[in-house]
């Protein structure tokens, strides 16, 4: 009897694994099913997918970040930032969702909104190389509204313009385009 209780214990972990790693197969075919429809800008199709998959799963923190992307993409600024957001409040130990909110920041011109969900990035991750960066361009775009201010003030100033065109050179394609993140955050559950 021992032996049998003991077959059935083992045979029954086995299809508890076998049912768990198919489950893992199943998410990781949706995220590659979901991130290949946006490197092939078909971003509409991702969106449908995505909000399929969040509405059995709607806390999931991979898609939901897969989802600002897209919505990033699709020109849906204000629903991108509310998932960052939401993200950021769910997730606050994630750097992915302050970086590609400050990212949206940046892009509607709200750089002090963009540098302090930067900074929140770099506390979290001090190794984001990504979200450094986009600090740097974020400093650059704020050093040059305050060049702009101080010529405003006094226009014979003669050491400002040098500073504002060096801004504008050194940082024009930077500044254009801050780097986000595209893929989705590894999150351990």
């Amino acid at each position: 009897m021992k032996q049998a209780r003991s077959l059935l214990y083992k045979t029954l972990r086995w299809f508890i694994i076998l049912g768990a790693l198919t489950a893992l197969s199943s998410q990781a075919d949706e995220y590659a099913d979901t991130s290949q429809l946006v490197r092939a800008n078909k971003f509409a199709e991702a969106l449908a997918k995505v909000d399929s998959y969040l509405a059995t799963k709607p806390a999931d923190p991979q898609m939901r970040f897969l989802k600002g992307v897209i919505q990033r993409n699709l020109g849906k600024q204000d629903e991108a930032i509310a998932t960052f957001v939401s993200l950021t409040q769910d997730y606050p130990e994630l750097a992915e969702p302050y970086n590609n909110l400050a990212v949206l920041h940046a892009a509607q011109g709200h750089y002090e909104k963009a540098r302090a969900a930067l900074e929140m990035a770099i506390r979290t991750n001090p190794g984001y190389a990504t979200a450094y960066e986009n600090l740097g361009d974020v400093y650059a775009r704020l050093a040059g509204q305050a060049y702009n201010k101080a010529l405003q003030l006094d226009s014979g100033n003669s050491f400002v313009p040098p500073k504002l065109a060096l801004i504008r050179e050194v940082f024009k394609p930077s500044l254009a385009n801050p780097r986000q993140t595209t893929l989705p955050p590894v999150v351990k559950p």
